[in-house]
């Protein structure tokens, strides 16, 4: 595994997404209660998601995390695999799925080198994941492989044009006297883990390019909106100060394209 791929890796080990934050024990009930959370702050996942039509279809998960909305997939009745980089998180899967007496067929495995055969999937779906891994396009060129033909993509990476990176720019560009640091810089040392990057919307569509048809839309989330505690990485009285004058009104106003989020719906 290269170094880019190994700080990646060994970032996730330490804590699952989320998981400091909103997973209090390894009970039914406290992974009950994080998918509470999980939806509460981001709705947008079970509209996009739909986890009710693919039950009995083949569904690859690229990213489990702490397993939530795997569960939900496993809950509607998908034939159900699941992979990430990290044994951390496969293990916070297993762990829920034996809690909940659900089934998935679960492995540590690299988005860019996926271990399944061409066309075997009806969906495959990845939440907030393939912006980590080093080689992005090559992980879109791996979903498209393993989908069989008229497949479906769902996908969401981070958009380059957001609030959360605007407000990172602020703190480690601006506020260091170092106004000419670029987004990408910004995000790839100072969001999650190490290389962590964003896509505008040309650039996710021309990963995209092999797929038929590709439906890519962008929005506000808590992070954009200040109305949420801050990942692994942030915290301090700026933060705090700023959710306080955070003009949440004129920003869903005037930049309701400006967020992190960006979903990407695409056809084989």
């Amino acid at each position: 595994m290269d170094s880019d791929k190994q700080a990646v890796k060994d970032f996730w080990e330490d804590a699952s997404c989320g998981e400091r934050l909103y997973l209090q024990g390894r009970d039914a009930t406290a992974f009950q209660r994080h998918s509470q959370i999980r939806y509460q702050l981001e709705p947008e996942i079970l509209a996009f998601a739909e986890f009710h039509r693919w039950k009995g279809r083949r569904v690859l998960e690229i990213g489990v995390g702490l397993g939530s909305d795997h569960q939900k997939f496993a809950e509607a009745g998908a034939d159900l695999y699941g992979v990430d980089l990290t044994e951390r998180a496969v293990d916070n899967t297993k762990n829920r799925f034996q809690c909940l007496g659900l089934t998935s067929i679960l492995q540590s495995c690299d988005a860019e080198k996926l271990p399944f055969s061409d066309g075997f999937f009806d969906l495959v779906y990845s939440w907030g994941v393939l912006h980590v891994t080093p080689n992005t396009p090559k992980a879109f060129d791996e979903v498209y492989r393993v989908l069989k033909p008229g497949g479906t993509a769902k996908i969401m990476i981070y958009h380059t044009y957001s609030m959360v990176g605007y407000m990172l720019w602020l703190r480690y560009g601006l506020l260091r006297l170092r106004p000419l640091t670029s987004l990408a810089t910004i995000y790839h040392h100072y969001l999650e883990s190490l290389g962590t990057k964003a896509y505008t919307v040309e650039q996710a569509r021309a990963m995209c390019h092999r797929f038929k048809q590709v439906t890519i839309d962008t929005f506000l989330t808590h992070g954009d909106l200040l109305t949420s505690a801050a990942g692994q990485r942030h915290e301090g009285w700026m933060l705090q100060l700023a959710r306080r004058i955070w003009p949440r009104a004129l920003i869903r106003r005037w930049f309701p394209k400006h967020g992190l989020f960006m979903t990407i719906e695409a056809t084989k």
